[in-house]
């Protein structure tokens, strides 16, 4: 039946009874606002539409269950004040008869309205029973005269908040139905005699009294099947435009944690809103843990950066990108870099900021690494000629001191400077050794190799020289299987002495070395030595790996050489360390020995 076709109720009353949709925008599809019944679900419904309308449903069952029980209980107590004076036992008995009625219903349907989900049947059941026994009051309490006759008014009443509009018009039928039947039974003698004062008037008044009030009944009918259209099409709405909010909501969220960047939300003071998932994973930190606090633990001051971006975003130019440092939650160094935009209301008015930024701290470290191998490469080439020219005159100098030593007898003042010279010229020798072994290329002879068992070798050699002190101890974590790579023993073996013996030298009033060997999730190796000594600036740091950098007082060429031998072999080294607490030294090596 088309929307030109509805059936009128009434000469004066015409109801849009057939079924009308609407559709409201949802990510990816569209919700029918079908104005089905207000407990009847919607066959096209989504799973989710009809849970949610079966929990309201059952909310509005338990207000009718508490409602009918409170309005038995007001009857009850204002018919005790009616009938005390009039001294009317009998009045009393039955209208303690229907509280008691109500009280057995309300028991059941509490039971039923746990245990069974037939929301609808069950509100068509109670409100016909309803009817009925309003029907028995009005019986018993003189018919047409009868107080109660109100009740079938709020019946049809409140049939409109849990049914249609059909079934909100049948419940008005009923009532008009039920209370003509008592009236008719009565002024035709049929069932039960009638009070004194029932039939004070005629019956022709009588019979007119009926009809006024089955038109009521009628007229509220209508009006509350109006009422109950209009509600069961707000509702569908009202719980579609819920969902697609809701399903709105939830894709922004997803969007904002699909986001490799960090992003930040915050107020105009500053302080964090929204804290995302990449930024929890880049910063170490919680949402949770840094929600309410200042941006600036993680930007410093921001002043003057929200001023030129704001101001870039006024003149429509490319949002200006800054760089600064921060500390993870562990306490390692991170390079940042953000850019800073206005967050606007919907009335275009500023009230926040979002910040976007990225983890720049391997982008910069590889910089600094091809930087340094420039650097590197620059003094190896140096290093080569003039270590040449500086041997040369140096053999020949020391050649010299000793044939003069060996012409002098006994022990003076000049035998004990010629002894100072020969050992300052073979550290010096030693020196140049270095530095050729740093500037030569060398040769690797690639084989496989039990890292684990290099470390303990190492480690032996280590324990038992005088490089370590009583102080100091040494830790291994090795996996109790074989750790196999490619790679060439005795350059490994080379990494692993000087490593411990720097992390030994950075401790000198005693700590732990600590040597972990394991194989990460990109199936490489990891070999990290961690020391608890007294640790390194930023600035020496950035220089470790630089000839003649050393913090420890050597020569300054074991971290070059270490690092050339893992670059070599196709590998990594990283350093975290911070003052007074410490460093780790990170080796990465490929397990199958690609370069």
């Amino acid at each position: 039946m088309s929307d030109s076709e509805e059936p009128a109720a009434s000469g004066l009353f015409h109801f849009p009874f057939c079924l009308q949709t609407a559709t409201l925008p949802y990510p990816g599809k569209t919700i029918s606002t079908t104005s089905s019944p207000v407990i009847g679900f919607d066959s096209m419904a989504t799973p989710e539409e009809k849970t949610e309308m079966s929990a309201v449903v059952g909310r509005k069952l338990w207000w009718l269950i508490l409602g009918r029980l409170i309005t038995a209980l007001i009857l009850f107590l204002l018919a005790t004040l009616w009938n005390h004076g009039a001294n009317s036992q009998q009045s009393l008995s039955k209208i303690l008869n229907v509280l008691s009625i109500v009280i057995g219903l309300t028991i059941t349907y509490s039971l039923t309205q746990r245990f069974s989900e037939t929301l609808f049947f069950q509100a068509r059941l109670q409100l016909a029973v309803d009817v009925l026994l309003v029907t028995w009051l009005v019986w018993i309490s003189d018919v047409t005269q009868s107080p109660y006759i109100a009740l079938y008014i709020v019946i049809i009443a409140v049939s409109s908040l849990f049914l249609g509009p059909r079934d909100t018009v049948a419940v008005s039928v009923g009532c008009a139905v039920a209370f003509t039947a008592c009236a008719l039974a009565v002024i035709f003698g049929s069932g039960r005699s009638a009070s004194p004062g029932v039939f004070d008037n005629s019956i022709s008044q009588t019979i007119q009294s009926v009809g006024v009030f089955d038109i009521a009944f009628f007229v509220v009918g209508l009006l509350s099947a109006r009422l109950a259209d209009s509600q069961s099409r707000s509702d569908v709405r009202l719980l579609a435009a819920t969902q697609s909010l809701a399903s709105l909501r939830v894709l922004h969220e997803r969007i904002v944690e699909s986001i490799r960047s960090g992003l930040v939300t915050t107020d105009l003071n500053g302080r964090i809103y929204t804290f995302n998932k990449a930024a929890e994973e880049i910063t170490g930190h919680q949402a949770e843990s840094v929600r309410g606090k200042d941006a600036s633990i993680f930007f410093g001051e921001m002043k003057d950066h929200i001023a030129d971006s704001v101001r870039a975003s006024d003149t429509g130019e490319v949002s200006p990108r800054f760089e600064t440092d921060c500390f993870t939650s562990e306490g390692r160094r991170l390079r940042l870099g953000f850019s800073i935009a206005p967050l606007f209301s919907e009335s275009s008015e500023t009230t926040g900021m979002v910040i976007t930024f990225q983890d720049l701290t391997q982008v910069r470290a590889l910089e600094e690494t091809s930087r340094r191998q420039d650097r590197l490469a620059a003094i190896g080439r140096m290093a080569a000629s003039i270590a040449h020219e500086i041997r040369n005159p140096l053999a020949a100098m020391r050649g010299s001191i000793q044939m003069l030593r060996s012409e002098m007898e006994g022990v003076s003042s000049q035998t004990e400077l010629m002894e100072i010279i020969l050992r300052e010229s073979d550290r010096l020798n030693r020196i140049i050794t270095d530095f050729l072994n740093y500037a030569r290329p060398r040769t690797i002879t690639q084989s496989e190799v039990d890292v684990g068992e290099l470390l303990n070798q190492t480690f032996a050699l280590l324990q038992h020289s005088p490089e370590i002190l009583g102080t100091q101890s040494i830790e291994e974590e090795i996996p109790p299987e074989p750790v196999i790579t490619v790679a060439d023993a005795g350059q490994l073996k080379q990494v692993f002495w000087n490593l411990a013996r720097n992390a030994l030298q950075a401790m000198p009033d005693g700590g732990t070395l600590r040597a972990r060997v394991e194989v990460n999730s990109h199936n490489r190796l990891r070999i990290a030595f961690s020391d608890t000594g007294r640790g390194m600036s930023p600035d020496q740091v950035e220089r470790l790996f630089e000839p003649f950098s050393s913090t420890t007082g050597g020569t300054g060429l074991g971290l070059p050489i270490v690092y050339q031998i893992i670059r070599d072999h196709g590998g990594t080294i990283t350093v975290s360390s911070l003052e007074g607490q410490g460093t780790t030294i990170t080796v990465e090596l490929p397990l199958d020995g690609s370069q």
